[in-house]
């Protein structure tokens, strides 16, 4: 397979199937927990839009990645949650609903928001001479139609043939992971020989921003006095990201693979630490808190 055909066709259509299958799920009625539960909604949103970029910058701060690497992180920390987040939540008795509905809200909004933080990011850690031109207005148009668009096709699909999206919703759902699995695994055999140094370079950072946004995810909501579901989704909910949207974004918008290494080892590497996560809230012993 050639690497434009990958970049400019196979990778925005399989991020494009992934969104429409979570606007299958997706029903109107997900976004009025913004109004029944507002204190929830808006931690929620404030940590995944302002609390996951801070720590972002506190990881890069920490780890000495190389340039085009530490991009690929913070893109990764630019990006919404991922349906894989509602899937954690409901593994962990969380609070679903809550979980869908952030997804949600905070997939409308990061098409408008990636595109004016990213190329501050990239003007600090690359340089102006060296940082790629992002253009704003091709940027929102691109991100508008491989995320938003689907997900509010997926929403028309819900709403006018609700029987056909409950029907094909668990297809979609398993065909959107394999093609998660089959993008990591391209990305993968393509940078082969690379795989180890990058996987040892982004291993440690991409991990410590993980576990960091789950655990003050999750802390800082028990901190506010939210329930245990509320706490857990939220953790969950800030702790995985959509890495799907981080590698298009490198490999599609930025035409840069090295970008797209940082989301690759993060999408492999959430699926341990989200496990363990779900464990540790069901088998927390009843005096211990949250």
């Amino acid at each position: 397979m050639k690497a434009d055909l990958l970049t400019q066709v196979v990778l925005p259509a399989a991020l494009f199937f992934i969104m429409f299958g979570m606007g299958l799920s997706l029903k109107a009625r997900d976004f009025k927990l913004v109004l029944t539960r507002p204190k929830a909604m808006a931690f929620g949103l404030l940590a995944q839009m302002v609390l996951l970029p801070l720590l972002g910058v506190a990881v890069l701060l920490i780890f000495n990645l190389p340039p085009e690497l530490a991009m690929g992180l913070m893109i990764l920390a630019l990006c919404p949650g991922g349906t894989t987040s509602n899937l954690f939540t409901y593994l962990a008795r969380g609070d679903v609903a809550l979980s869908v509905s952030l997804t949600a809200v905070v997939s409308l909004i990061a098409p408008f928001t990636i595109p004016l933080l990213a190329p501050l990011a990239m003007g600090w850690l690359m340089g102006n001479s060296q940082a790629l031109e992002l253009p704003f207005v091709q940027t929102l148009l691109q991100l508008i139609v491989i995320t938003l668009l689907p997900v509010l096709l997926g929403m028309v699909c819900h709403h006018f043939w609700p029987r056909f999206a409950s029907r094909a919703d668990k297809p979609v759902k398993i065909l959107s992971v394999i093609f998660l699995a089959l993008i990591i695994l391209g990305i993968i055999l393509k940078n082969k020989s690379q795989m180890p140094e990058f996987f040892m370079q982004t291993g440690p950072a991409t991990i410590t921003l993980n576990l960091l946004a789950l655990l003050l995810g999750y802390g800082l909501a028990r901190g506010i006095r939210l329930n245990h579901s509320q706490s857990r989704a939220i953790g969950l909910e800030v702790g995985i990201q959509n890495g799907t949207t981080a590698i298009v974004i490198a490999m599609s918008i930025l035409q840069n693979n090295q970008m797209a290494i940082a989301p690759t080892v993060y999408s492999i590497l959430m699926f341990i630490s989200a496990g363990l996560f779900a464990y540790w809230v069901n088998h927390k012993k009843p005096g211990q808190p949250g």
